[in-house]
């Protein structure tokens, strides 16, 4: 717990590294990103977390080095390793990019009855929200803290890194309402309710054991990104300070 109160604290204070911006995607994904009126709309909600997170740190005296969307059909390469389009939309540290499965969409509709653009677009805004853990150096400094803990208690530091990027997600959305209104939230939080771990096990036919979870429960993946949007702070998102019993 002390470690996880450090790491809150360093949460709060908002250090960041040096930036390194990594290079825009290549012109011609970026166009094939733009293609329906669907991917248009997740490219103007990739742009408006550009504006969004650049204005939160400027307002700190600090420079949002923002990521490159790498759309993939199937799988791809990245400095984090091989991805799958199973894995769904992820953030790789190493390069800060984040990867976007165009099958996304379709999966979103069909296992989780969350079609639309907006589920996809809340999708991002969670990976975005790892990148701006990766730049306050939360991401480097919970990895430290799972390395010397047991697995039980790595797994609680990692749903509270998840729970932290949804909260992000909801700062996010907070701040662009002329593009997301409530029920458009409410779309992309039923994608993040239905991967809730508890959920993922009961369906799979398993044993429901919290000291598994590694993303969050249905309940908290809901509650989060609910706290980002009343708060529209990034202080509000700190749930490494936050006790087990009111996560």
């Amino acid at each position: 717990m002390l470690g996880l109160l450090y790491l809150g604290l360093q949460f709060l204070g908002l250090r960041a590294p040096s930036p390194v911006i990594s290079p825009p995607a290549p012109p011609g994904r970026a166009e094939a990103l733009a293609r329906s009126a669907t991917n248009r709309f997740v490219a103007r909600a990739l742009g408006s977390t550009e504006d969004t997170w650049t204005a939160l740190f400027a307002e700190r005296g600090q420079r949002h080095p923002m990521p490159s969307l790498v759309p993939f059909d199937g799988q791809v390469n990245s400095a984090c390793g091989l991805a799958q389009s199973v894995l769904g939309p992820f953030h790789c540290p190493a390069d800060r990019k984040v990867r976007l499965d165009t099958g996304l969409f379709d999966e979103l509709a069909r296992r989780f009855g969350a079609p639309g653009a907006c589920a996809a677009a809340y999708a991002i805004a969670h990976e975005v929200g790892h990148h701006v853990q990766n730049v306050l150096g939360i991401l480097e400094a919970s990895e430290r803290l799972k390395a010397r803990a047991s697995r039980v208690e790595a797994n609680r530091i990692q749903v509270r890194v998840e729970l932290q990027a949804d909260c992000l997600a909801g700062v996010w959305a907070s701040r662009n309402r002329d593009l997301l209104d409530e029920g458009d939230f409410a779309e992309g939080v039923r994608a993040a309710q239905a991967i809730g771990d508890d959920v993922l096990m009961a369906a799979a036919g398993r044993r429901v054991v919290p000291d598994a979870f590694t993303h969050g429960s249905a309940e908290r993946r809901v509650r989060w990104p609910s706290v980002g949007v009343r708060e529209g702070r990034i202080e509000a998102c700190d749930t490494f300070a936050v006790p087990d019993a009111r996560l």
